[in-house]
């Protein structure tokens, strides 16, 4: 497939006109006029490059790219390293950020819902591109026993931070953002929800998590991530048979 028509079919099926963003959706960085091979990841990083040039890949698709609001403009250091490695082998480098956190079924949060067992009723925020998302375990639970669950789902055992206050209540109702969705508890906690997950955890989301009575599980910014741009690989190979294969640079954050 010509790489800008890749382009335009993404730009089609998660509609970044739609969401104001940090950072540019899309093609960041051109490379060769015919797509095959793409390898998809959850951040444009060195290790990630290095593995696409071992493979041949003529793109790469990731959640987080390059050129966020407020970094330095210079191609230097360790951002001009991974731009020539991308230029020196014509590689393409596709990103979209909160596009595809917030898509319906591809994106972040709809693909830690299905994982986790939610049944998704909408989004904490009054707009229609809602980046956190709320809904009803399927399967409620103690905050021990989700814990426990997202440790098995997601391979990494999330900070757990209990309410002041019946801890041991069953949890119904919950809200979530992942990545760096933390601060999105406070609307989890005044619209009455048991629970809130995001990937992050500032030092401010412990207290707000204890006096507002509410459960909070940090399980990783990478490990809440992995599964959008997962999801999205699969169905580029799905819909227009094209060669992806999603490789996941461990992360410990």
């Amino acid at each position: 497939m010509n790489h800008l028509e890749l382009e335009k079919r993404l730009n089609a099926e998660l509609a970044p006109h739609l969401i104001k963003d940090y950072c540019p959706n899309g093609l960041q960085v051109e490379g060769k006029e015919q797509v095959r091979k793409i390898v998809t990841g959850v951040t444009a990083s060195k290790a990630l490059i290095e593995y696409a040039v071992q493979v041949q890949a003529d793109a790469i698709l990731v959640h987080h790219g390059y050129f966020w609001k407020g970094e330095a403009a210079e191609i230097r250091g360790m951002k001009g390293a991974r731009i020539r490695q991308l230029v020196k082998n014509d590689i393409n480098l596709y990103a979209y950020h909160l596009p595809l956190d917030v898509h319906p079924s591809l994106g972040n949060n709809a693909q830690l819902a299905a994982l986790l067992d939610i049944e998704v009723l909408g989004g904490l925020e009054p707009t229609p591109q809602s980046v956190a998302m709320y809904g009803r375990l399927k399967h409620p639970m103690t905050g021990k026993e989700l814990a426990n669950k997202i440790a098995q789902v997601l391979t990494r055992t999330p900070l757990h931070i209990e309410p002041e206050y019946n801890a041991e209540q069953v949890i119904e109702t919950i809200g979530w953002c992942t990545g760096g969705g933390q601060d999105f508890i406070e609307l989890a906690a005044s619209q009455g929800l048991d629970a809130f997950i995001s990937g992050e955890i500032s030092e401010r989301t412990t207290y707000s998590a204890r006096e507002q009575n509410i459960h909070y599980f940090a399980a990783g910014h990478h490990a809440t991530e992995r599964y959008g741009v997962k999801a999205l690989g699969e169905w580029l190979s799905r819909e227009y048979k094209l060669d992806v294969e999603f490789v996941d640079i461990d992360n410990p954050v």
